[in-house]
């Protein structure tokens, strides 16, 4: 359901996870695979198996040549490290000149979501977990995500071209309410808003972006931020919660005056 740009929906996940009336077989085939007959997760099950874990380059030419065959789209040049987690890879789209490294999860589960879409150019650092939990994922081309990160949409979330995103960043991309009392939170409607980040804007490391946000163009987000509210273009914004400090264009008219 979705009221004004916002997406609500009730997820309990432990009672799909533990549905009696589905074979485990079944439960698994929806959680990984998302959709498709038998042939589909044999196919998965027999690449997955054979080249995941594989080390060294012959494990690299492998995954190239057979990764893509999973995915709804793949490019040329795309490098897939060791272990790396496909789930509904049927939504995922890969453009040309891409790394994804060791460990990254690419999850584009859903219902009715479009899935995950990664641009040209892109590097997604080491254990970095991409997960649509029935939203959408966008990152734009040339983007840099570093190790350890973590993008979680439950409606839509935008990446621009050249952002820089250093390790350890998280952006919540939903959130549980919890207005009512009667009931455990997790148990309650959950809403989410989305997240954008605006091209060449750089995001410093364990910064928290929260869900409803936009961050601007070419802005600085400083380590440790909490953003819980917009950030205009150009701006250096830090501290918890984000407050913009200094314009960046202020910097270079600077920088020009002292070399004058």
């Amino acid at each position: 359901m979705s009221e004004n740009g916002i997406k609500k929906e009730t997820v309990e996940i432990q009672r799909e996870l533990f549905d009696a009336d589905k074979s485990k077989l079944k439960k698994y085939q929806e959680l990984i695979i998302g959709g498709g007959g038998i042939g589909s997760l044999i196919k998965y099950e027999l690449i997955i198996t054979l080249t995941s874990f594989l080390p060294g380059a012959f494990g690299l030419l492998l995954r190239s040549k057979l990764f893509p065959k999973l995915l709804g789209k793949c490019g040329r040049n795309v490098t897939f490290g060791t272990n790396v987690v496909l789930r509904h890879p049927g939504k995922i789209e890969i453009g040309d000149n891409v790394v994804i490294d060791d460990n990254v999860v690419l999850d584009a589960k859903g219902a009715d979501n479009k899935g995950l879409f990664i641009g040209n150019g892109v590097f997604v650092g080491r254990n970095t977990i991409l997960s649509c939990k029935n939203g959408d994922i966008i990152l734009d081309d040339n983007a840099n995500i570093g190790f350890n990160c973590e993008i979680f949409s439950a409606n839509s979330v935008h990446v621009g071209k050249n952002v820089l995103m250093a390790a350890y960043t998280y952006l919540v991309g939903g959130t549980h309410t919890f207005n009512r009392t009667d009931i455990p939170m997790i148990q309650q409607e959950r809403e989410a808003r989305g997240i954008t980040v605006g091209e060449g804007a750089w995001i410093g490391a364990h910064a928290v972006v929260f869900d409803g946000t936009n961050i601007g163009k070419e802005c600085v987000i400083g380590a440790g931020a909490i953003v819980n509210r917009d950030i205009p273009d150009w701006q250096i914004a830090v501290g918890s919660p984000a407050k913009p400090v200094k314009d960046r264009r202020e910097l270079a008219e600077d920088e020009i005056a002292e070399n004058v």
